[in-house]
């Protein structure tokens, strides 16, 4: 069955994969590209349980209930927004989605390829994977100098095996970019990896 084209893009916070999300569908607008950007955690009832969570710390949830909670809030994201979207064949950004929760949870202790697996049993595999890699430490200071308080995710070590774990996905579909330059340079990285995706040339 034809339907929509998934991009996702995923790394640790601080590496700009947010902006070039936003870049990427003001590109598709401006070809014409019918196209929806999403973010997860969602502004749903679980989502805004997690950002919650985020924000104050876990205080005593442990990673199997946390877990729970991203599954819930990416299977409502699914049916209310993701899948409409692919239906209507619309190009669908995701600002994180199954890896990141694969890397984020893998590096409380859980496996993260059982993750990514349980995932795959209910998410629709996305058509291209776009991990954005910068040093945790250049994360950090950008994450600092924009924000007033880290949340509870974004300790140095934490980020260091988190960022490990992302670079150790596999797949034709997954594309690691270097997002160190300037937003117009990552911007074009961006559309080398996704232009065979679609029927535009690369400028």
């Amino acid at each position: 069955m034809k339907r929509g084209t998934l991009i996702v893009f995923e790394g640790i916070d601080g590496t700009g994969k947010s902006t070039q999300c936003g870049l990427l569908a003001k590109s598709l607008t401006d070809r014409d590209v019918p196209n929806i950007a999403l973010a997860e955690p969602t502004r749903g009832t679980w989502g805004t349980k997690i950002r919650r969570l985020l924000s104050e710390g876990r205080q005593g949830i442990s990673p199997q209930e946390e877990l729970s909670w991203f599954v819930n809030d990416r299977k409502e994201d699914i049916e209310l927004n993701i899948m409409p979207a692919l239906q209507d064949n619309k190009v669908v950004l995701m600002d994180r989605y199954y890896f990141s929760t694969a890397a984020y949870q893998g590096a409380l202790g859980l496996d993260p390829d059982q993750i990514r697996l349980e995932n795959e049993t209910f998410a629709p595999i996305p058509d291209r994977v776009l991990i954005f890699l910068t040093s945790p430490e250049t994360c950090l200071e950008r994450i600092e100098s924009s924000r007033d308080q880290k949340s509870a995710f974004e300790k140095l070590d934490y980020l260091q095996n988190v960022q490990k774990i992302f670079k150790s996905f596999e797949g034709s579909h997954i594309r690691f970019i270097d997002s160190v330059g300037s937003l117009s340079e990552v911007h074009e990285k961006v559309l080398s990896e996704v232009e065979d995706l679609f029927e535009f040339g690369h400028k």
